[in-house]
């Protein structure tokens, strides 16, 4: 890249030099209404990015709700004793055997489209409804990875109910926000009448680290709805404002096992390694022990496991969630114990809900998927019972359980099957080519371990598959430590395969025994000291397209554009982080522009991203617009016309990508924002 003069703004403006100016959108022609001058600044001959401690407003409160694919809750801790940890109160209604500290991802509306329940709640009460009637409700289950999924996450797009019905994603998730809140606050009120609510709560919100800036600025906005009253709600308070954005945090849920792992004491984690393979025992067994093999642990073991550990000592998380699989790899620093991404964050949909959609393809098989399709949409609350109760048979599933299991049929399914195909769901099974699910005398399905067993095998071996090739890349050689984490990790089927296939790598595979909170509790420390992550690895490259000095033989002929006698080279696309940079929190990259025209009121710049390091032009393969910054600018007097410089101040280091922006003539603020939804 050429040498550019200094004129004062380390860059050129627009008419004042041929040396750069942003990519007209759409490429190669020439924007004249909305350009402005960037700061030519190259990985070679840019200053060091400055690095800033982060600003953080006192509260006195953090609470934080892990919003999960299948479950959901939340907790919270008091700013006087950060380390105290108080769990949600035990949730309304609930399974046998299971938990209730969490709650089921399942929201129930009316059939206006009013909010009616969330959870257990919601999920009993359309149970309960007449079928005719469910089939107006509008029930959505397992929402959350539909965001994921999304190939164009708009702020419009649609989320489809079990009967079939569509809403607005971003209405559903305020609505489950919303109710959370209320929960929430209610416990706090009752728990610390004197709390004020307004500005004294800290809000943290879970997401995958593998979702990408759209998916977490949806969660964003809808907090920001959840604030205020829909068409179809009371004017009641919502999670934050638009205009109190810091109130809330975006935690990724990896790293929020990470901070939690890294406070715990053997005593609380199940050291799968410490058995011998082929033993017989599982690790659910052993977490349903007393505390005194627990205490074995510690008298048989080495001691404190973090006591082991120094300063550049290395491991993985393995976060198993409901949707997902999310890997991170971390590094610990001293002497605060920080920790330091060593490679960005990866993973996958390999998550619970696998096991589910197999067993789904099971029933096709055996009763025909047109079948399957035809009972969902008619009998929606029947086909709910039908997958609670599967849920409950796996998770008694494990490698060396002996017995066959039965899963009970709604009569529903029973009699609707008998009606739509002329015969009984025995004589379907006889006829099925599936062998190893019988009809039982009690009216059940009678399914073997191994057929059970068979269901988790390619969720669970898409899991070690995404750990093996992460252990292989070069950033995370010399790891020693994984943490098995996320409600999917409770399962012994998932635990023993991990083990034996990781175990004999000389990997210590480890599990804490409130595996299923690990998240949620991190969730509430990251939210008291967000700083605990000092370094991360960029997932993407992004930057912005510029018009460059055309040079003859580098730049490709189809590249030059010619305007005003001057040759530039159109669509070069200038970084501003590379794919797996390490970005320390608060390190900002620095830019300046200038508005086009006098009185110009607003400045939008397109953003672009691509996995690749090395990308040339935002032309290039796999480099796409991923957003746009934006910039608002009030009027400025006196400002000498075209010579108006905006300094914007981009941070990449955070679990969101921020931006600033200031008026350098007036040293005022300036409004900006980053839009990854708006197409």
């Amino acid at each position: 890249m050429l040498a550019v003069p200094d004129v004062g703004l380390q860059g050129l403006y627009i008419g004042s030099s041929p040396e750069r100016s942003p990519v007209p959108s759409p490429p190669g022609s020439p924007r004249t209404q909305e350009s402005c001058g960037i700061a030519p600044l190259t990985p070679s001959q840019s200053p060091k990015p400055e690095a800033r401690t982060p600003q953080h407003a006192p509260f006195s409160v953090v609470v934080a709700i892990d919003f999960g694919t299948t479950s959901s809750g939340y907790a919270f801790s008091f700013a006087s004793d950060p380390e105290a940890i108080h769990m949600m109160r035990k949730w309304e209604g609930g399974d046998p055997g299971v938990a209730h500290q969490k709650t089921p991802t399942c929201l129930l509306l009316t059939p206006e489209g009013a909010f009616h329940s969330f959870g257990y709640t919601a999920r009993d009460y359309y149970h309960d409804l007449d079928p005719e009637e469910a089939r107006d409700w509008l029930y959505f289950e397992k929402f959350k990875m539909k965001i994921h999924s999304a190939t164009d996450l708009t702020l419009k797009t649609q989320l489809e109910a079990v009967n079939g019905k569509k809403m607005p994603a971003l209405e559903v998730f305020a609505h489950a926000l919303r109710f959370f809140k209320e929960h929430a606050l209610q416990e706090l009120r009752e728990q610390c009448p004197s709390l004020p609510e307004k500005d004294t709560v800290r809000w943290v919100l879970t997401v995958p680290a593998i979702w990408k800036q759209p998916a977490k600025q949806f969660m964003r906005e809808a907090a920001y709805l959840s604030s205020l009253a829909l068409p179809t709600t009371s004017p009641q308070a919502g999670l934050v404002s638009r205009e109190d954005a810091e109130q809330l945090l975006i935690a990724l849920e990896p790293e929020a096992a990470s901070v939690y792992c890294r406070k715990l004491r053997l005593h609380q984690l199940l050291d799968l390694s410490s058995r011998a393979p082929g033993s017989g025992r599982l690790a659910r067994e052993q977490l349903r022990k007393s505390r005194h093999s627990r205490t074995f642990l510690v008298e048989s073991g080495v001691g404190e496991l973090w006591a082991e550990m120094q300063a550049g000592d290395r491991y993985v998380v393995a976060d198993c969630g409901g949707g997902t699989v999310d890997l991170t790899v971390h590094q610990l620093e001293q002497p605060h114990g920080t920790l330091k991404e060593l490679y960005k964050a990866s993973g996958g949909p390999y998550g619970a809900v696998g096991v589910d959609l197999a067993f789904e393809q099971l029933l096709g098989r055996i009763f025909g998927e047109d079948f399957i399709t035809t009972f969902k949409r008619q009998r929606p609350a029947a086909w709910v019972d039908l997958t609670i109760a599967f849920e409950a048979r796996k998770r008694t599933a494990g490698p060396h359980r002996a017995g066959a299991l039965n899963i009970s049929l709604p009569f529903s399914f029973i009699d609707f099957y008998r009606k739509q195909r002329g015969h009984n769901v025995e004589t379907a099974l006889r006829r099925s080519s599936v062998n190893f699910v019988k009809w039982s005398s009690q009216g059940m399905l009678r399914m073997s371990c191994e057929a059970m067993n068979e269901l988790f095998q390619p969720t669970v071996s898409g899991i070690i598959q995404h750990i093996e090739a992460l252990l292989a890349r070069p950033e995370v050689q010399g790891v020693k430590l994984l943490f098995l984490v996320g409600g999917f990790a409770e399962s012994a089927v998932l635990q023993h395969a991990v083990q034996t296939a990781l175990g004999a790598r000389g990997l210590r595979v480890v599990v804490p025994h409130d595996v299923g909170l690990t998240i949620l509790k991190g969730a509430v420390l990251f939210g008291q000291a967000p700083g605990v992550v000092r370094v991360r690895r960029s997932p993407l490259t992004y930057g912005v397209g510029v018009l460059n000095r055309f040079v003859a033989g580098r730049h490709p002929p189809e590249k030059l554009l010619v305007r005003d006698g001057r040759r530039w080279c159109t669509d070069v696309f200038e970084r501003f982080v590379a794919a797996e940079q390490s970005v320390a929190l608060g390190e900002e990259v620095r830019r300046s522009y200038c508005p086009a025209r006098p009185g110009q009121r607003r400045v939008l710049i397109n953003l672009y991203c691509c996995a690749a390091e090395d990308a040339r032009f935002i032309t290039d393969p796999g480099v796409r617009k991923c957003g746009a910054l934006s910039l608002e600018l009030e009027p400025s007097e006196g400002a000498v016309p075209g010579r108006r410089e905006i300094r914007a101040a981009m941070q990449f280091g955070d679990t969101e990508i921020k931006v600033t922006a200031v008026d350098v003539s007036t040293n005022r603020s300036v409004r900006a924002a980053i839009d990854f939804l708006s197409h």
